[in-house]
């Protein structure tokens, strides 16, 4: 279970920019549900998510992990149990290593390392059936650099190396934004697979309506820093594109838009 407990952040403090994002925020995340978080630009979704992974510290508040209060511990601490997968499919590999090179290192996440030799050559094979179930011919590319690979390739790729080690949490920002439409739909499949296969508690933040109310067992609609619609079980199954449109319609008619 993941908790936000009374969360209040603000940004540019103490200057004429000042905006308070968070002000008492709550928000309670069930083990192995699958959350899908939409909001217009500035709605705090991303900043939700920099929250729970550390990217950013909050004022005040709590952030509990399975009841363990991880507020004050730094994001590479928080990442031994949380997979995160980011908009720009180059933050999730690294370019000029090959293939089998970054799925050792997202292997040994959480272990430690020698003075060997980081791939594991051993593991080639393993790491074949892995990237056979992608498929995107990946499996015949081990040594081939994450950098001449397309951007669905990365991402499918990141997705892939954010989930081989066991981890309570996924992370999901906005990671088929920068795709295709075609290959979008590819990393989304794959997705709920991993997701229904591993069971790990999921937030996926989206602008594509249809990929919220197709995907996941809740919705969430966040608008200035608040939950302003909140789906789930059988709401979230009768949901259609259409109702989360007129939702957005009526906040921007009373924000005077």
């Amino acid at each position: 279970m993941l908790e936000l407990k009374h969360v209040t952040k603000h940004y540019n403090l103490g200057t004429v920019n000042e905006l308070c994002l968070f002000q008492d925020f709550n928000l309670v995340v069930p083990d192995r549900q699958f959350v899908s978080v939409v909001g217009s630009n500035g709605s705090g979704k991303t900043s939700m998510l920099n929250l729970i992974c550390g990217s950013i510290d909050m004022d005040q508040g709590q952030i509990l992990a399975n009841g363990m209060d991880i507020t004050g511990k730094k994001d590479f601490e928080r990442h031994q149990s949380i997979g995160r997968v980011y908009q720009d499919p180059a933050k999730g590999t690294c370019p000029s290593m090959t293939i089998l090179e970054n799925m050792s290192i997202a292997d040994h996440k959480g272990k430690g390392y020698g003075l060997g030799q980081g791939k594991n050559k051993g593991k080639a094979e393993e790491y074949r059936k892995m990237l056979r179930s992608l498929n995107l011919g990946l499996e015949d590319k081990l040594e081939v650099k994450a950098g001449a690979l397309s951007g669905g390739q990365r991402q499918a790729l990141a997705l892939l190396m954010a989930t081989m080690t066991p981890i309570e949490f996924l992370i999901l920002d906005e990671h088929t934004a920068a795709l295709d439409p075609k290959t979008a739909e590819l990393v989304m499949e794959l997705t709920g697979k991993i997701v229904r296969e591993k069971q790990v508690t999921t937030i996926m933040v989206t602008h594509n309506l249809r990929y919220a109310v197709e995907y996941g067992d809740r919705l969430l609609m966040m608008h200035q820093g608040s939950i302003v619609m909140d789906c789930a079980g059988e709401e979230k199954a009768k949901l259609k594109v259409e109702d989360i449109l007129q939702t957005f319609n009526e906040i921007s008619i009373e924000c005077g838009n």
